[in-house]
């Protein structure tokens, strides 16, 4: 059985996209560059079944992007449960921000501008949840970043971390973001205060728990 027919399968069998998320993957692919960065529908719906599972009061997410992500995430929280998203390019806010503001979820969202690993600090808040999706050459420093603000028992979502299979290739050795992603993989197995576990889904997701 091909690949296509075994992903139509399986969205055949999960939750259906909304279409307002379904409105935003067609116009991140249209509009922006890297289009397949979005989430998407298997993932999205993942990680907010996730979120229903872990019940974080608070999430931290890092790389906004187009919002898909986030929009996801927040789907899923109940209570007073908010999600900070941090995008660094300053150039995706007048795409995302009108799609954040204009979901279902917009009051359980604030969407940053700036970099994470010396914003989200300065929020002086504690996580449930983090989910890491941005430059690949800081993973490490910004998985550090996220451990300090996240409570015992919380979790870590990293996306991308087999990297289109590239970690295992050596003919992207000298990659700079395979290298970041390679360190991150190998950093996150050997620490101690954590359990984790890789995911084949999409690009790679590696979910942690610390401990």
């Amino acid at each position: 059985m091909g690949s296509d027919a075994l992903e139509d399968y399986i969205l055949a069998h999960t939750e259906p996209e909304p279409d307002y998320l379904y409105r935003l993957w067609r116009a991140t692919n249209i509009h922006t560059i890297h289009g397949r960065m979005a989430s998407g529908h298997l993932q999205g719906r993942l990680l907010k079944m996730l979120v229903q599972m872990i019940r974080p009061e608070r999430i931290l997410e890092v790389g906004t992007f187009s919002g898909y992500s986030a929009i996801s995430m927040a789907e899923g929280l109940s209570g007073d449960g908010h999600l900070y998203t941090f995008e660094i390019n300053d150039e995706m806010e007048d795409f995302t921000r009108p799609w954040i503001e204009g979901s279902p979820v917009a009051d359980r969202i604030t969407f940053i501008i700036g970099d994470a690993l010396t914003e989200a600090p300065k929020l002086g808040l504690m996580f449930d949840m983090a989910f890491i999706d941005g430059d690949k050459r800081t993973y490490r420093a910004c998985y550090e970043m996220v451990m300090s603000l996240l409570k015992p028992g919380g979790f870590i979502l990293a996306d991308n971390t087999l990297w289109d299979g590239h970690v295992v290739d050596h003919a992207y050795d000298h990659d700079r973001q395979t290298q970041g992603i390679e360190t991150f993989n190998d950093y996150i197995a050997a620490d101690a205060r954590v359990e984790q576990v890789i995911l084949p889904l999409r690009d790679g997701l590696t979910l942690i728990r610390k401990k």
